[in-house]
């Protein structure tokens, strides 16, 4: 194999592989690697002679044929010379497995296809029809066969069909990469030619174009085209190449694409007009003039392409670390798995706890806000109003009125005073435990290698809010315990204290007058209010203290111990059920995959055809 066919066919054959892959355009940030690679995109207006150019490049007839817009989705044509004597044989891209060695099946093939998107109407699609042909007889190519430009809608068609051709066609010629095969009838005035108006415009330097003038038999008598082929009609940065293809006659009696080369020689070796350019003329030079080409805009691009496999692959290498090495198929390799994600959830939730990350200052501020916020708010001042103390004494004296101190007064007091200190204690265990509960959903959220094993992280957060149910039920039994703890003994020293509030008074008489006056009760409220500032600091301190000892440290210390227990004695199947990756992701990973063994494949045939710079 020569260089040139090592270098095209290397072409051909990362080309194929990102048509199989899909890699051949898009909206990613970086130009695909189709895209970054030449090819050849073949431009004429109608019934201008492109499918026979095609058809004689190839040496086979193989592309349908009629009136009006025959060629309805672009074709892209990859041609792959093979050994001699190899039987020549076609694939299509959505037909993988099948080889066609009758090329009028292969007719057939583009026309069904064609109108499996179109319908069997004269619409258009910009989807292409992939299409390999592998035969000793070609050259290594790639052809892109686009519908042909016209000036009218015909019947049937939407008035727009002439716009929506010429932007689909233009999509293609303006890509920087792209070589326009620009294809023009000889027994029309160039200057009319659709083909050469829009490649003026997208190349007008010319450096891209490569003109074909088609119909030179059909030209009148007395008449050529040296004016065109010699470039001073409309001269190119490349040569006019003229060509003489197979007359409609033929076509309908079959002759074959060999005999028509034979006597498209003849024709350009035996005429007056052309017998000097005979050597440049005809579709066999045309196919080595585009493969030669081809190879110097290989070569040239060699440097810009391999930058962009290198730093593609770099970024598909980054994606997969971030999606996910497949996982093992033993237990032992899943379990592992398993528990190394566990471990990561757990540091995350651990560091959102610990100030790493936030979240952990929320229950702080349970503690320094919330829970006074509602203590201050608990209705003692009602509760110790001077009718409900009068109330609640005289209830406790029943039918003897107390004599000193009105001690069985005071406990009801204090111990329904403090009953209320129930409420805030419970309030600040759950809301501790539903900032738990969002923590441990944000640092699964967070926990990138999870992403892939939804059941696992279900799993995981049914788990961790089944263990912070109880904590929190622990945490409850606790603050509470501390507030029961308050009501069932009292401070002896405050009690104390409470005969020598009142003796000061000095007069024992009017004490005892006083027993009974409003000032009497007043001052008991105002002794219970007293007391019970001092249980609320108390607990203020000793609720937090039992929240985070029974809830936080334990969620940081043993959260996911009763999942690791169970997790252990499962079964092969039940692990892998774990591991049961979203399907999505799953299919990303393998693309992801196949892309990147592509562009490595890519990188190091490149390389390895890299001397011949």
């Amino acid at each position: 194999m020569t260089t040139m066919e090592s270098l095209i066919g290397l072409v051909n054959r990362i080309q194929r592989a990102c048509t199989v892959l899909g890699d051949y355009g898009g909206d990613s940030a970086l130009p695909t690697l189709w895209e970054a690679l030449p090819s050849v995109a073949v431009v004429g207006g109608q019934s201008s002679g492109k499918s026979s150019v095609l058809e004689s490049i190839v040496g086979r007839d193989f592309l349908p044929r009629g009136s009006g817009i025959v060629t309805r989705r672009p074709l892209v044509l990859q041609l792959h010379k093979t050994e001699e004597g190899q039987t020549e044989y076609a694939e299509f891209l959505h037909l993988p497995k099948r080889k066609f060695t009758d090329f009028a099946i292969v007719r057939k093939e583009i026309q069904d296809e064609t109108d499996r998107m179109t319908g069997r109407s004269k619409q258009i699609s910009p989807i292409p029809i992939h299409l390999s042909i592998y035969s000793p007889n070609v050259v290594n190519l790639t052809l892109i066969d686009l519908p042909g430009l016209t000036k009218v809608a015909v019947e049937g068609q939407p008035d727009s069909i002439v716009e929506d051709i010429e932007n689909m066609v233009r999509s293609y010629v303006e890509k920087p990469n792209s070589i326009i095969l620009a294809i023009s009838p000889a027994n029309q005035d160039i200057a009319t030619s659709d083909a050469i108006k829009l490649a003026r415009e997208v190349d007008p330097s010319g450096e891209r174009t490569f003109g074909v003038l088609t119909k030179l038999d059909l030209m009148d008598k007395g008449t050529n085209a040296l004016d065109v082929l010699e470039g001073r009609s409309y001269r190119l940065q490349h040569p006019w190449v003229g060509v003489v293809n197979r007359s409609q006659a033929d076509i309908n009696k079959n002759v074959d694409m060999i005999a028509a080369r034979r006597r498209e020689r003849e024709y350009f070796g035996s005429s007056p007009d052309y017998g000097h350019l005979a050597s440049k003329m005809g579709s066999e030079y045309l196919a080595k003039l585009l493969s030669r080409h081809l190879e110097s805009v290989i070569k040239a691009r060699i440097p810009s392409i391999t930058s962009l496999i290198n730093k593609s692959i770099d970024e598909l290498e980054s994606e997969m670390d971030h999606l996910g090495r497949p996982i093992a198929v033993d237990a032992g390799a899943q379990l592992y798995t398993i528990l190394e994600l566990c471990r990561a959830f757990d540091r995350i939730f651990k560091e959102h706890l610990e100030g790493g990350r936030p979240g952990g200052d929320r229950i702080y501020g349970v503690f320094d806000n919330q829970l006074p916020a509602a203590l201050r708010k608990l209705p003692f001042d009602r509760h110790l109003s001077l009718q409900n103390v009068r109330k609640v004494v005289s209830e406790a004296d029943g039918y003897q009125p107390h004599l000193i101190a009105p001690e069985q007064g005071y406990r009801r007091l204090i111990e329904s005073s403090l009953n209320y200190f129930r409420g805030p204690a419970e309030a600040s265990v759950d809301t501790v435990h539903f900032v738990l509960k969002d923590l441990v959903r944000i640092s699964i959220g967070e926990t990138q290698e999870l992403k892939r094993f939804p059941t696992l992280q279900a799993e995981l957060a049914a788990a961790s809010n089944e263990a912070l149910e109880r904590f929190r039920e622990d945490s409850r039994k606790t603050a509470l315990r501390l507030v029961d703890m308050e009501a069932s003994y009292l401070t002896v020293d405050f009690f104390r204290k409470l005969p020598q509030e009142v003796e000061k008074g000095g007069n024992p008489a009017a004490t005892t007058i006083d027993r009974y006056a409003e000032g009497h009760f007043r001052r008991i409220g105002s002794n219970v209010s007293s007391y019970v500032g001092m249980v609320s600091d108390t607990l203020r301190n000793t609720v937090p203290k039992a929240v985070v000892h029974c809830q936080v440290r334990e969620a940081k210390r043993s959260l996911l111990d009763h999942f690791y227990m169970q997790v252990g004695k499962r079964e092969g199947k039940q692990l892998a059920l774990l591991l049961d990756e979203d399907p999505a992701l799953m299919e990303r990973r393998l693309q992801c995959s196949k892309r990147l063994e592509l562009y490595k494949s890519a990188r190091d045939e490149i390389d390895s055809v890299s001397w011949i710079r």
